[in-house]
């Protein structure tokens, strides 16, 4: 079964220009049968679909329900949770990744970085304060992301050879010229969240790749040292902002990390 692993909608995320319904049109046209939801810090796509997903149109096509979550110290992690378990502290930015690890696997779900060599304000293996020793505890990593070079892809399917860890693919589309670049088959049949978390628990074969897209304008203004400090100056100032609300969702969690 063919996906798109990395995918960000209209609904959950501002600067997605496609829906979760457009999404499905597209995908399906393209032979995929499924995608993940992966919007930053919020499951508001993840809701929109659950709205629509019993029309008959929809029966033989599968949405993974995910999170692309913004640690404080690691940089953009995608997660996967159990079928319907939606944590609110999943849509609080700046956990550090220690504790993202504990509280996703103390609930059964699964974890990896996404474009680990990408951009370097978001990007897990630029980040100076990152635990290289945790590395290990990631269930699987992105080792194609069609927003980055072919370089940075190389360097983290490396990273996931060297650590013997399961390939995801995705485009981390925000426009629909891009969705669909990047595939992750698996050879398990997935229906749901469940089934995919299995799949990457039990190291099922695994195939990610894909195309890169051309470099835009916006990815070199990312990439420029004004671009690497102004997203990691906001992120980590809103971060701060919103830490009383994430200690909030940590309290009423049935553990302490």
């Amino acid at each position: 079964m063919k996906f798109d692993l990395h995918c960000h909608t209209k609904e959950g995320s501002i600067d997605s220009k496609v829906s979760v319904e457009r999404y499905v049109e597209l995908l399906k046209a393209k032979g995929f049968d499924g995608f993940m939801i992966s919007d930053h810090n919020s499951y508001k796509g993840c809701r929109a679909w659950d709205h629509i997903r019993h029309r008959p149109e929809y029966k033989d096509f599968v949405v993974i329900r995910g999170v692309e979550y913004d640690t404080k110290d690691a940089g953009h992690i995608l997660v996967i949770m159990p079928d319907n378990l939606y944590l609110p502290i999943l849509n609080v930015r700046g956990m550090t990744l220690k504790r993202l690890l504990k509280i996703v696997h103390r609930f059964g779900g699964i974890l990896g970085p996404a474009h680990p060599f990408g951009v370097k304000s978001s990007s897990a293996m630029y980040f100076k304060k990152m635990n290289m020793e945790l590395i290990e505890r990631f269930d699987f990593i992105e080792t194609f992301n069609t927003c980055e070079s072919d370089r940075s892809n190389e360097l983290a399917k490396q990273l996931a050879e060297k650590y013997d860890l399961p390939t995801f693919g995705g485009s981390d589309a925000h426009e629909e010229r891009y969705v669909g670049m990047a595939e992750t088959v698996f050879h398990d049949v997935i229906t749901c969240n469940n089934d995919l978390i299995h799949a990457v628990k039990a190291r099922h074969p695994i195939y990610a790749g894909g195309f890169v897209r051309e470099t835009t304008v916006k990815a070199k203004r990312k990439e420029h040292w004004t671009g690497v400090w102004g997203f990691k100056i906001y992120n980590r100032g809103l971060a701060k902002l919103i830490s009383p609300y994430r200690k909030y969702h940590h309290m009423k969690l049935p553990f302490r990390s």
